[in-house]
């Protein structure tokens, strides 16, 4: 039956069928193949609202919406801005302010899409302009669009948090290091070829100016501290929290920057229920699915084939960082999480590993997806910005996919960088 449901899967997928129906069809398939009986996909409406039945994914749609509102206020300039004054002064300048912009961006919208956009369409240009080569300036904006979803406010975690009921404030606490690390990677191999290829710098900016810019960004800024603070200081639920971001937002958008107008908001809830819209449907589909996995006992037949070649933890860890990075290569990666954490999370909990721990290794070797070929978002909308074919992206990316890899193997093997700062705080 698994046989059956896996061929379906993956004719669908190379076929191009969207994901969501993907799984769908493929849930079908399987509660047919149970007992071979029609009557049994009574049990699809079942599973298919049972795993959208959480109050804890009302978080994602509130999220969001405060992104793409944040996203239309203009404070992207304000932010890349406030980075090239702090790191502007080093060589490859424009390099270290992208990477640094995104650190700054993933604590409003922690969407590295969205990140890749905002940020590209301001930068690539900037650095093309300034004597970067493109392919360049296009692979470190994809690149570090992943600290997005890794430094919190993140919707991965709000979905894995969700659904291996795992405390979502702990896993955005756990994501700060991390993303943090990847952060810091990705500017040592920007500066090692910024200095081979002689990139510029700019001056060094005067206290004065400092001060303006941070001025400038407080606003935008004010934002994760305002999520993070009230989720981790017991305030807010996640859920609550991204209710007030959208406040937040709308506050800023039309009553300080007044850069919003009410015609604002029809594209901006329209776009907000298409990407929510998608990631339901995947997650209502995938309940389905994990079902049938679970009625067939994948999760225990796939631990003891892992526990049949080596009963080492750190071997067994290795293996599943590469079937995640594998399935990343080809899949959703929002899919990937929802199919694949039912049946990793007990494996790696049996092995003595933390949820919280866990759920940053799936996060983080999920999202290293979005910027790999051949189905990587990120990497389809730099393309697009700097005008590149996938091939030549491809190429000039591979270091810092290199790069994150390592950043992946790091937040596995040492677990303090994702559980000191839950630690602290009692998660």
């Amino acid at each position: 039956m698994i046989i059956a449901v896996s061929v379906l899967f993956f004719t669908l997928l190379v076929l191009g069928v969207p994901i969501g129906f993907t799984i769908g069809l493929a849930g079908l398939a399987g509660l047919y193949f149970i007992n071979m009986d029609l009557a049994f996909f009574s049990m699809a409406p079942l599973q298919y609202f049972s795993g959208l039945d959480m109050f804890t994914l009302l978080a994602m749609p509130f999220f969001i919406l405060a992104g793409e509102i944040m996203n239309r206020t203009g404070i992207t300039g304000r932010l890349v801005q406030f980075a090239n004054i702090l790191v502007g002064h080093l060589r490859g300048g424009l390099a270290h302010a992208n990477i640094l912009a995104s650190v700054f961006f993933a604590g409003m919208t922690g969407a590295a899409v969205s990140d890749t956009a905002a940020i590209g369409t301001m930068l690539i240009p900037a650095m093309e302009k300034d004597g970067y080569d493109r392919d360049f300036a296009a692979a470190v904006t994809a690149s570090s669009s992943i600290i997005g979803p890794t430094i919190p406010p993140s919707n991965m975690m709000v979905i894995y948090g969700s659904l291996m009921n795992v405390s979502i404030a702990g896993l955005f606490a756990a994501g700060f290091l991390p993303g943090i690390l990847l952060a810091g990677l990705l500017m040592i191999i920007a500066a090692i070829f910024s200095v081979k290829r002689g990139y510029p710098k700019s001056k060094r900016s005067s206290l004065k100016e400092m001060l303006i810019g941070f001025r400038n960004a407080l606003i935008p800024l004010f934002m994760p501290v305002i999520i993070l603070g009230g989720i981790l200081s017991g305030i807010f639920t996640p859920t609550e929290a991204a209710a007030v971001a959208v406040a937040y937002a709308a506050v800023i958008g039309f009553l300080v920057l007044k850069s919003l107008s009410l015609k604002d908001i029809p594209a901006m809830l329209i776009k907000t229920s298409r990407i929510t819209g998608v990631v339901f449907l995947i997650i209502g589909t995938a309940s389905i699915l994990s079902w049938v996995l679970s009625f067939s006992q994948v999760p225990q037949k796939i631990a003891a084939l892992m526990l049949s070649v080596t009963d080492n933890p750190k071997l067994i860890l290795l293996m599943i960082l590469g079937l995640m990075v594998a399935v990343g290569l080809f899949m959703d990666i929002a899919a990937a999480l929802i199919i694949l954490g039912p049946i990793l999370h007990p494996i790696a909990v049996s092995m003595g590993i933390e949820p919280i721990h866990f759920g940053i290794i799936m996060v983080l070797s999920l999202n290293i997806a979005l910027m790999t070929p051949p189905v990587g978002a990120c990497l389809f909308v730099a393309c697009s910005i700097a005008d590149l074919k996938l091939s030549q992206l491809s190429r000039a990316i591979l270091p810092f996919i290199i790069v994150e890899i390592i950043a992946l193997f790091i937040v596995a093997y040492v677990p303090w960088f994702s559980l000191f700062l839950p630690r602290l705080l009692g998660f």
